[in-house]
């Protein structure tokens, strides 16, 4: 397709140029579920945002609501991405774009792009469109979505009749960390005449330069299990699981505010997140309450204090990778009550094994620490049997959980 618009501004260009290949069936796939699990950098979410928008502009009567779990973390994803499509295509000046609350308009039909998170169902079944017909959602990071009843409520608001030449799609896009979720059991392992399931990876994305390409060449070489998921789009395999007394709830936070709450930051930046997370501890019931996170990658100090502050965390004690001696003291600079871990001997083993007496209980806003929980296995030897010891991936916020908990592992108080 050539003319994205038929306005009299309509320009002719080549999609293959701004898209890529690799996801022609993609392009092309009308039926109602359009499933795609793959590894880091494959272009399918931003293959997705570019089809929205053109599409969008294609077809004057249709509207797209966009899903995460959570609604906060939409602005840095998928409402990013559909911002870098709308630029890449050069149609910005067609487009208006709101961030309170986020919202999209395609300014020649008032048609809209709808954004929502699963923390508010009431948002996402009660949408009511100016224009046209609400026939297409987008679900990104799906592995999110833990229970598959959840998803089918969702589905079920993509309903009635559309216009002549519209059609109802999904199109749902994760990376495949765990074979047991229900995604696989769902679209993958035998999958419907409406649905395309596809796995994509870095291969087919040809807008890599050479120090990304050597990143997956390290992986393959020093890391072959997360290879296969990161890498090549393959379904995970969660074996010995380090801790399994976890469990996610929506349970109030004002109903563990009575409780002491600990603060814990592991740093990060390129590759690695840096990782913040608040709980709450009832040793009394031994149960541990997961409330709050944050988690990114290219975070300079300086936004993770703001970060800090902004989310009304500016005063509380934190307790931070003692490594980065540097970036504490930056920070504390900057006005943080933080401290550096006092890591010793076995003090990842002490740590694990003194949380592993408790229940974990984790608030669904949480979702990158419901990733990682789900994934922090105990490490193999190279005959592939467990050995005790936690591998060295998906522990950002399970480190940033043991400093923050240090003082009550080794019973010590502060010192600053």
């Amino acid at each position: 397709m050539k003319n994205i618009s038929k306005t009299d501004s309509a320009r002719r260009i080549d999609l293959t140029e701004i898209v890529g290949k690799g996801y022609g069936t993609f392009w092309r796939f009308r039926g109602r579920y359009r499933v795609v699990k793959g590894s880091r950098a494959s272009k399918k979410s931003k293959t997705t945002a570019l089809w929205y928008i053109v599409n969008l502009m294609k077809y004057p009567k249709a509207n797209l609501l966009v899903i995460r779990k959570t609604y906060r973390t939409l602005k840095d994803s998928c409402f990013t991405e559909l911002k870098w499509a709308i630029h890449r295509l050069g149609v910005g000046h067609w487009w208006e774009i709101k961030e309170s609350p986020l919202e999209m308009t395609y300014k020649p039909t008032g048609q809209k792009i709808y954004f929502r998170g699963l923390d508010d169902p009431l948002k996402v079944t009660s949408i009511t469109v100016e224009v046209g017909v609400l026939c297409w959602a987008w679900l990104e990071e799906a592995y999110e979505v833990t229970r598959e009843s959840d998803f089918d409520t969702l589905d079920e608001s993509i309903r009635g009749e559309v216009p002549d030449g519209l059609f109802k799609q999904w199109t749902i896009t994760f990376n495949p960390w765990n074979e047991r979720h229900w995604l696989k059991s769902k679209f993958f392992d035998e999958p419907s005449a409406d649905t395309l399931a596809l796995t994509t990876n870095y291969l087919c994305n040809e807008w890599l330069d050479g120090s990304d390409l050597a990143l997956f060449e390290r992986m393959k070489l020093k890391n072959p299990r997360r290879y296969k998921v990161a890498g090549l789009g393959d379904w995970g395999v969660t074996e010995g699981l380090i801790y399994e007394n976890h469990r996610e709830e929506s349970f109030d936070v004002e109903s563990v505010r009575h409780l002491p709450a600990y603060f814990g930051l592991d740093f990060g930046y390129t590759h690695d997140p840096s990782a913040f997370i608040a709980l709450s501890l009832d040793r009394d019931n031994r149960r541990i309450y997961v409330w709050d996170e944050f988690y990114g990658r290219g975070m300079s100090n300086r936004a993770i204090y703001q970060k800090t502050v902004d989310m009304g965390y500016g005063k509380e004690r934190i307790t931070a990778d003692c490594a980065e001696a540097k970036s504490i003291d930056e920070l504390r600079g900057y006005g943080l009550r933080i401290k550096g871990s006092r890591k010793g001997k076995d003090s990842i083993m002490n740590g694990v094994q003194w949380i592993q007496n408790y229940e974990i209980i984790v608030h669904p806003r949480c979702v990158n620490f419901l990733t990682e929980i789900t994934n922090y296995t105990w490490d193999r030897d190279r005959f592939g049997n467990l050995v005790n010891q936690p591998i060295d991936d998906f522990n950002h916020l399970m480190d940033a959980m043991r400093y923050a908990l240090e003082e009550c592992i080794r019973e010590k108080k502060w010192l600053i």
